[in-house]
């Protein structure tokens, strides 16, 4: 078993899986709700929202879709992490994520990580961002 983050976006979901594949790699699969089936209506506005997106992203997945029965309130309680094997591309990754966003705590040497850092994305997503490589 491996526990699948799943994030939610209100509108968006679909610049922030295109964002994320940008700095991660890979291709989003994206459904649009315009394709739900008829005994799941969605009003005119949100037919172009998506009803579920996936990114693979290493060897985990990424999961999100649009709130399509309302607003999704800012997130809170938990964060998507990611800790990758080289210094030199966690750095780049939290810089491309920060871009537009809020940083919590910048990306520097820990004392269990040559680099870790938090941030919010643009998208209101909290990141934990580290590397895999051991203090120096």
């Amino acid at each position: 078993m491996q526990p699948i983050p799943y994030v939610f976006f209100n509108g968006n979901c679909a610049e922030a899986m295109a964002r994320y594949a940008e700095i991660f790699g890979g291709e989003p699969e994206l459904l649009p709700a315009s394709q739900m089936p008829p005994e799941f209506p969605v009003s005119d506005d949100r037919k172009h929202w998506i009803m579920h997106g996936s990114l693979k992203i290493g060897d985990g997945l990424l999961m999100a879709s649009d709130n399509l029965m309302g607003e999704t309130g800012t997130m809170a309680g938990c964060a998507v992490t990611i800790s990758m094997p080289d210094l030199n591309d966690a750095r780049a990754a939290f810089e491309k994520l920060a871009k537009g966003g809020e940083i919590t705590m910048p990306f520097a040497p820990t004392f269990w990580s040559a680099g870790f850092g938090t941030l919010t994305d643009r998208f209101g997503v909290h990141w934990m961002v580290g590397c895999d490589q051991p203090p120096s």
